[in-house]
């Protein structure tokens, strides 16, 4: 299945509800990641946690967030999407404030789960109302991929902006980011509570018991969700290699900031484009094999180098190559996978499977994120472990359901 062209210069015709939605990943990635990129950093330095141990941290704010998806979507198709954001807001202000204060590897820990259950509760109420909305405008005659791609370009200017503020606030202290990141999200937390309906037209509410049993035995659907979980622990290493990398190369991580500005400038300026492009000439099936093979290119361009052991300007190519690889990749998968979840998913349970997407491939992300930080703790020559990464999207390809 192809989507329907849409020429680029035509507006794209948003309700009141998709717009809403749209300006509220903006404002959700805004907050998180003012944080989230110098978490690394903060866990391994100012708490002394070891290598694995921030792997596993990391990995479990992963799956505490994506893992749990299933049960945030599973509530907003039983109580409607307006209860459940609302309560996940309050958890992400309850989450980033403790983890301000967080010292101990106890407290560190509590925190993230909160903020990653924060996210499990809103994130997979807003995505699956957003496709539901996306299936209904391509019905009206425009294209459900673009509708999507909008939502990831709101996403991806609120990334480009949340760094940014995060490295401000980072001249002050950790705690500064953090109470920041929770003051956005009073600010989201009294926008919803004033504009998101009550109940929505063609949203269907349904009981929590019996979804569960008909998406465990839908094979073609666990197929996207294990492909999506590879492609997803492949961009996790924004957080964990990346950082190392960077370091390595400059002596510091000042430079990821940059990095990932580069990434989120990349995806709002390119994503309605390569978007239209791959609608227009390939399946979902093979936009997502694209995606794959471009997301191995990057691990593979820092692979190559690294023997050369560049530092210094130089040094940092091979990381920004990955970036922008990666990034082109995320454009062709992110987007596809969402679209491609109303067509696998039962009727009147789109927050279930939109959970269960995120939620098989956090699983994905905490096994392998422990096992790529311990790969960093070896000690083995760099290149080998760029190599390891460089195979998770490639064997992706493989699990791909053909349609």
């Amino acid at each position: 299945m192809t989507s329907t062209p849409v020429d680029l210069r035509t507006p794209i015709p948003l309700s009141p509800l998709l717009r809403l939605l749209i300006l509220t990943q903006l404002a959700f990635n805004i907050g998180f990641f003012a944080v989230l990129p110098f978490l690394s950093e903060h866990l391994g330095q100012a708490v002394g946690m070891a290598g694995w141990l921030v792997g596993f941290v990391l990995g479990l704010r992963t799956f505490s967030q994506q893992g749990l998806f299933v049960v945030g979507g599973a509530l907003a198709d039983r109580y409607g999407i307006r209860p459940v954001v609302l309560a996940g807001c309050v958890l992400r202000i309850a989450g980033f404030g403790w983890l301000g204060y967080a010292e101990r590897t106890g407290a560190v820990i509590g925190a993230v789960l909160l903020i990653g259950f924060a996210a499990a509760l809103f994130s997979p109420a807003v995505e699956s109302e957003v496709a539901r909305q996306a299936v209904v405008h391509e019905e009206a005659g425009g294209g459900r991929t673009r509708v999507l791609a909008l939502f990831t370009v709101a996403g991806q200017a609120g990334a480009f902006v949340g760094p940014l503020l995060g490295a401000v606030l980072l001249s002050v202290d950790f705690r500064a980011v953090c109470l920041t990141g929770a003051g956005v999200f009073v600010l989201v937390l009294a926008g919803h509570a004033w504009m998101l309906p009550q109940h929505i037209p063609g949203r269907q509410r349904v009981r929590l018991k019996g979804g569960l049993g008909a998406l465990v035995r839908n094979r073609r659907f666990l197929a996207l969700c294990c492909a999506y979980g590879a492609y997803l622990l492949a961009y996790n290493q924004l957080y964990l290699a990346l950082p190392d990398e960077v370091e390595r190369a400059t002596g510091s991580q000042s430079a990821l900031a940059w990095l990932f500005a580069l990434s989120s400038l990349l995806v709002v300026t390119a994503q309605l484009p390569v978007t239209r492009w791959a609608g227009s000439r390939l399946s979902l099936r093979r936009s997502m094999v694209a995606g794959l093979l471009l997301i191995g290119a990057g691990f593979a361009v820092v692979a190559v180098s690294r023997p050369a052991d560049w530092t210094g300007t130089a040094g940092l190519l091979p990381s920004a190559g990955f970036v922008v690889l990666l990034t082109f990749g995320q454009m062709l998968v992110a987007p596809v996978a969402r679209a491609w979840v109303p067509d696998l998913a039962e009727e009147g349970r789109p927050g279930l499977y939109t959970g269960a997407l995120s939620s098989v491939s956090g699983l994905i992300v905490l096994v392998g994120s422990s096992a790529t930080g311990s790969l960093l703790d070896a000690g083995l020559p760099a290149a080998v472990l760029w190599l390891v990464l460089t195979a998770v999207p490639i064997a992706a390809i493989g699990l791909l359901p053909r349609r």
